[in-house]
């Protein structure tokens, strides 16, 4: 395969990425170089290239050697702007093809490491930069969902109907975009010690998070956040003078779009608001514990427990097959949408995130809907099967959740399963994509989804420390 035929299969011309950037040595190989050439790469980690040896020395699919080379390290790779600003680390993380930082994928894309920052002073201070940043953005506003590093940039979205400050990319009120923020926090502290992370920006970071929560319950107004687009598609605005669909309060916070960052049917998000449930609780605790801030840390576990007991009331319904299963959306009248979408918050990841156990009898029930022919987004090919969503259409898996399968699964076959149909999407790039269609992984969406790599790599990783005889 020579080099103009490599890039005509995989489809790198589009991946919005320089073709210095990659080395082509080899490429008569059936797996040829197509990592960032090193002297390319945004940043450099010890302990990331230690761990893809390791891999690499143990792992026999060569196939799979070559995935986790590729995926593990893209997000260090090509997403990373690190720099120190006024001795403070600052970190922008943009998601690949489109140069903006959302504050979900910015968390996401760097979790996987969070595991091998002992030892690796500059891969700790990397993440504690993406934390700072978050902080920025959060206040500037919460109710954004991704930012630009230069506030000078203009967005494509700029005329939306809705207050677009400069340095927001896009402002869609997403739930789980204050709550991974507080994740990546809490288990940074808890990984590292390091306590520098814990501005008086983040306190405040806290408070507004708590107060736009507050404010989203929707329980004496409606709130001061509307959004809308002139647009062909229903999923990029929000209905009803931009409020979205009624709702009636009963103790959840509202979402005008989900995680995929389409906008949702009825507001009340369940998998988000188990997120943000497990988000308040860990809040607490850093405020509990370390500022000893008792009025603050009481305030975020008494929403945590109202947003809990309003699930337990509101997010359980009766499937005629299933028995009791979480529904996706409610709107507190009683309207239910029982489907779910590969993005992450989703039902399928609530063990991932925490927030549910994987012995829950619920989630169980839950899981075997999601995974069949009862989910709406759940297509099934001749390329594989696996959720999707309405934001690239139907017949379109994404690899997210295939990963996210295999994460939360506790059976050997589901897992080997998920590895297998993964390794078998790539299409010839040697990376993960968006999403591609279930007849034909060389019909796919994305060719540079930082995300989908980095989660891909800690799936690898995770099963080559646990059960390392599935990737024969």
């Amino acid at each position: 395969m020579n080099r103009s035929e490599f890039l005509k299969t995989t489809g790198l011309l589009g991946a919005g990425l320089a073709l210095g950037r990659f080395s082509f040595a080899g490429t008569t190989d059936a797996y040829p170089v197509v990592r960032t050439a090193p002297s390319s790469r945004r940043f450099h980690s010890k302990n990331i290239e230690a761990a893809i040896a390791e891999f690499k020395s143990k792992v026999a699919d060569k196939e799979t050697r070559w995935l986790f080379e590729n995926c593990f390290p893209n997000t260090l790779d090509t997403t990373v702007h690190y720099e120190n600003r006024r001795g403070k680390p600052d970190t922008y993380v943009i998601t690949g093809d489109i140069d903006a930082m959302w504050l979900r994928d910015s968390t996401a894309q760097v979790w996987p490491y969070l595991q091998f920052v002992k030892g690796d002073k500059p891969l700790q201070l990397m993440i504690a930069g993406v934390i700072a940043r978050q902080v920025k953005c959060i206040l500037k506003d919460p109710y954004a969902n991704a930012f630009y590093k230069d506030e000078n940039q203009i967005s494509e979205w700029k005329d939306d109907m809705t207050t677009m400050l400069p340095g927001v990319h896009e402002r869609k009120w997403e739930i789980d975009s204050l709550c991974y923020p507080i994740r990546l926090a809490y288990h940074y502290w808890k990984k590292t010690g390091d306590d520098s992370i814990f501005t008086t920006d983040w306190v405040q970071s806290i408070r507004v998070t708590f107060e736009t929560f507050r404010e989203q319950q929707r329980k004496f107004f409606d709130g001061p956040y509307t959004f809308q687009r002139k647009t062909e598609k229903s999923t990029d605005t929000m209905p009803s003078g931009g409020y979205g669909y009624p709702v009636k309060p009963v103790g959840l916070i509202c979402s005008a779009f989900r995680p995929s960052d389409d906008a949702t049917v009825f507001s009340f998000l369940i998998p988000s608001n188990f997120f943000a449930v497990e988000s308040l609780k860990q809040a607490a605790i850093i405020m509990r514990t370390f500022f000893r801030d008792v009025v603050l840390s009481a305030q975020l576990d008494v929403l945590a427990n109202e947003v809990l007991a309003a699930l337990k009331k509101h997010a359980v319904v009766q499937h005629p097959q299933y028995g009791k299963v979480y529904a996706y959306e409610v709107n507190g009248f009683g309207s239910y949408n029982l489907m779910d979408d590969a993005n992450v918050p989703s039902l399928l990841s609530l063990p991932y995130l925490g927030a549910v156990s994987m012995a829950d009898p619920v989630y169980i029930n839950t899981r075997k809907m999601l995974l069949s022919e009862n989910n709406p987004y759940f297509f099934k090919g001749i390329a594989g099967e696996g959720i999707g969503g309405p934001h690239v259409g139907v017949n379109m898996i994404w690899p997210l959740g295939i990963t996210m399968r295999g994460l939360t699964s506790t059976s050997d076959s589901e897992i080997k399963k998920c590895l297998d149909m993964l390794r078998a999407s790539h299409a010839g790039t040697g990376f993960m994509h968006e999403s591609f269609h279930k007849d034909d992984a060389y019909n796919y969406t994305r060719s540079w989804f930082a995300w989908a790599n980095t989660l891909y790599g800690e799936f690898l990783w995770k099963t080559y420390k646990e059960k390392p005889a599935l990737l024969t």
